[in-house]
């Protein structure tokens, strides 16, 4: 190729990546990450305990914010059906009726401090301290009897923890899936894949997002994408009930694990103690109005907050 020919090649390439650069609008999105932003996303947890942060938790004080935050979808001792159960199971990875819990799969500990750093408690993920979060793995531990009751978990005691699995990891079990399925398992189609219309599934309820997050589009906003959001900002009552985590078991319309907000409305309407008869409740606490789940004490909403949220519940069987 001659000196000419390998210019005109260059040129010709400069043009294409330029015609190509101006063909992608979203080149312009995003920025360049900070040390200090790309240092929030270095989280991860390894199995020999690289990345645990200082602090320590004790069983006593897990099971203290446990029974606050964990117990309303995890069960008061782990053994929820609706969600993910936390214990029972060990050993019955290989039988024919495998139980898919945390004694049962994980093969370190440094894990399930891992994921409830990350993601707990739902749908507040990482309001919690370092210490509450030893705390916490500290309990959920102790339910599946793999630690004392007197045990306290830091960042040299928590990787010493034997898991009952620890030899034993499988991609096999999924966590959530209730018929054995692993959660992410397949093989990718690499032909003649399209042959009929694809339909895209999905187990969450209508308006989930919506209702446990508000307006997704405002998370969003930096990227200055499309227009303003025309959605409302919850305010009021439904604004608590989304800062204080009832959206994770209730919705508005269909039972979750707890009853519909507008069931509760329509049980109680023109009862004249409804508001006072339902702030006990749920500063108490309990299970058997609305089936057997028992709803943790609600100790930690304020009493103007508390009256302003139930008014709220009240009032939604008035709407249409």
């Amino acid at each position: 190729m001659s000196r000419c020919e390998r210019l005109l090649m260059m040129l010709a390439l400069l043009a294409a990546s330029t015609a190509l650069h101006a063909a992608q609008p979203w080149h312009t999105l995003g920025r360049p990450l900070g040390a200090t932003e790309l240092a929030s996303w270095d989280i991860d947890v390894r199995p020999d305990g690289a990345g645990l942060p200082p602090g320590s938790g004790s069983v006593a004080d897990g099971q203290l914010v446990y029974d606050e935050q964990c117990a309303s979808c995890h069960g008061f001792f782990g053994e929820s059906n609706d969600y993910l159960a936390l214990t029972g199971g060990i050993g019955s990875l290989a039988s024919n009726a495998p139980q898919r819990t945390v004694g049962s799969k994980l093969d370190h500990a440094t894990t399930l401090w891992d994921y409830i750093n990350r993601a707990m408690p739902f749908p507040r993920a990482k309001t919690l301290s370092a210490d509450q979060v030893y705390a916490v793995t500290a309990y959920v531990l102790n339910l599946n009897e793999i630690l004392p009751a007197d045990a306290v978990l830091d960042a040299k005691t928590l990787p010493q923890v034997k898991m009952p699995n620890r030899e034993g990891f499988t991609l096999e079990h999924g966590f959530m899936s209730v018929d054995g399925k692993p959660d992410v398992h397949n093989s990718a189609c690499m032909k003649d894949c399209i042959a009929g219309e694809i339909i895209v599934k999905s187990s969450l309820p209508d308006g989930f997002a919506q209702q446990m997050y508000g307006d997704l589009a405002q998370h969003f906003r930096d990227f200055k994408r499309g227009p303003p959001a025309a959605t409302a900002t919850p305010t009021g009552g439904e604004a608590l009930a989304q800062s204080h985590g009832c959206l994770a078991c209730h919705a508005l319309e269909q039972a979750r694990v707890g009853p519909a907000f507008r069931a509760v409305a329509k049980r109680y309407a023109g009862q004249g103690d409804a508001l006072a008869m339902l702030t006990a409740k749920l500063r108490a606490g309990g299970a058997g109005n609305w089936g057997s789940v028992a709803m943790p004490a609600q100790t930690a909403i304020g009493a103007a907050d508390l009256e302003l949220l139930l008014k709220w519940v009240l009032a939604s069987g008035a709407a249409p």
